[in-house]
């Protein structure tokens, strides 16, 4: 379906060039002469990388195809992940390389969003948030209580987060997947 430039969203999904897009931004500008434009920011859904574009006031695009399905990670199978979906019970495997950093964060068991486009499976949406507990980091020293002051610590997943001093091996944090940021300490 064909979409204008009046009906860009932020989290549109349009296709240019065969490639399926995300729109992440987007500005409506009127000079003082000449023809109004839109300003964009598109996401490649494929690979991450992020393309500014300009488009003519009016000017149409393509929707791109694609479908968000919920998925059950089950486990790594050589350089696949494979994945379950979570009311047919089919099971789909997706390589490695497909999830990019995401994988760093991703969990046994752990439900996503595996996103489809044309009926393949292109990329992996994590939730917001992940809870894991620190496997290795050193501890905090006496006295060092500079405010703000942080140290490395590797998650049960291998990820390496930064982390307040106060934080010991064995302790359960939540960390932020888009940016890789420790949020706060899990109390369970």
């Amino acid at each position: 379906m064909a979409v204008d430039t009046s009906q860009f969203r932020n989290g549109l999904k349009i296709e240019l060039d065969g490639e399926p897009f995300n729109m992440t931004y987007f500005q409506h500008v009127k000079p003082g002469k000449g023809g109004a434009f839109v300003r964009t920011k598109l996401k490649n859904l494929r690979t991450g990388r992020v393309l500014e574009k300009t488009f003519r006031s009016g000017e149409k695009v393509e929707e791109a195809a694609v479908e968000d399905a919920k998925m059950q990670y089950l486990y790594q199978d050589g350089d696949s992940l494979v994945f379950m979906d979570t009311t047919t019970y089919d099971q789909l495997p997706l390589p490695t390389e497909a999830i990019g950093d995401s994988l760093k964060f991703l969990q046994e068991n752990m439900e996503v969003a595996v996103i489809l486009y044309k009926g393949q499976a292109i990329n992996v949406e994590l939730p917001a948030f992940v809870k894991a507990p620190v496997t290795q980091t050193d501890p905090g020293i006496k006295g060092d209580t500079a405010s703000g002051a942080t140290k490395p610590a590797t998650i049960e997943t291998g990820a390496v987060v930064q982390v307040p001093l106060f934080i010991k091996e064995g302790e359960v944090i939540r960390v932020d997947t888009r940016t890789g940021e420790y949020v706060e300490r899990v109390n369970d």
